[in-house]
Formats: structure tokens, C-alpha cells, sequence
């Protein structure tokens, strides 16, 4: 049986994006998403909120990293990546989710929804970092009829 290894989430930048560059030029952009799930406490609700950190590489950083601000309401679907590195002789880690597919979804929490819910998907075609190829995007509006 092959190995799984995908999430996808809906949640709200906790800041706004951070746009960095490799010596060799490739675009990295990392966020923070909040996601909150509803859980009962006694007799009534309670919001509980859970920060993941996500990655996302090459043009599809570029592309979207100035919509990227905080409060924006986003879906990532992606996989997830463990970093291992040491500190002061300690063994660390961290799960980030790298980003294969972002789509904004809407304006910030609290807004009148500027972006009036368009939805803008913005995908990466090559899934290995520092892969060959470029990223395919979308702006979810197809040509091909679907045969269904």
C-alpha cells in the first residue's frame, strides 16, 4: 500500500505573509493560518483555535504573496513536511504544511468582503522543491466542458 501524505485546510492568515528568496533566486513564502473548530464545553460551545505554518515555492509565492495579509480567509491543500534541525546540542523538529494549491477565499474577518468571495486558486505543478517546470495557475475558470 502506498504512503499518504495530504491536508487540506480553511482557515485565516495570523500575519501577513513573508516573502524571502534563495541565493539561487527561488521565491519562498511563509504564513501562519489559524483554524478554529467548535467544541462543547458543559452545556454550551466553545471556539478553539489551532496555528498551523505553511510554506508555498516559486512563482505561486510570488504570485500570491501581496493578497497574503492578515485576517484573509485561505484553503491550502498540500502535504506535510517534518523539519529536523539541532540547537545548543538539542534535536528539534517542526511540521510545516507545504502549500500545493492556495485559494483566497475572501476579505479579512470582520470585513464587508472586498474581494466579494471571488475565489482565486493558485496551484504548483511540480511538487519536489526546486524541481524543474513551472507552476500551473488558475483562476478557476475552465474552457474544457466537464463530461458529467
Amino acid at each position: 500500500m502506498t504512503d499518504v501524505n495530504s491536508v487540506v485546510l480553511i482557515g485565516r492568515l495570523t500575519r501577513d505573509a513573508e516573502l524571502k528568496y534563495t541565493s539561487a533566486g527561488m521565491a519562498i513564502s511563509n504564513f501562519s493560518l489559524a483554524v478554529n473548530r467548535s467544541r462543547k464545553v458543559g452545556d454550551r460551545w466553545e471556539e478553539e483555535a489551532s496555528f498551523f505554518d505553511c510554506t508555498a515555492f516559486g512563482k505561486q509565492a510570488e504570485a500570491v504573496n501581496q493578497y497574503m495579509t492578515k485576517g484573509k480567509q485561505v484553503a491550502v491543500q498540500g502535504e506535510l513536511r517534518q523539519d529536523r534541525w539541532e540547537k545548543d546540542g538539542q534535536s528539534r523538529s517542526k511540521v510545516v504544511i507545504i502549500a500545493n494549491t492556495l485559494q483566497l477565499l475572501g476579505g479579512a474577518s470582520g470585513s464587508s468582503g472586498a474581494s466579494g468571495g471571488s475565489k482565486n486558486t493558485f496551484t504548483r505543478r511540480d511538487q519536489a522543491e526546486g524541481g524543474e517546470g513551472e507552476p500551473a495557475y488558475s483562476d478557476g475558470n475552465f474552457e474544457d466542458d466537464i463530461p458529467f
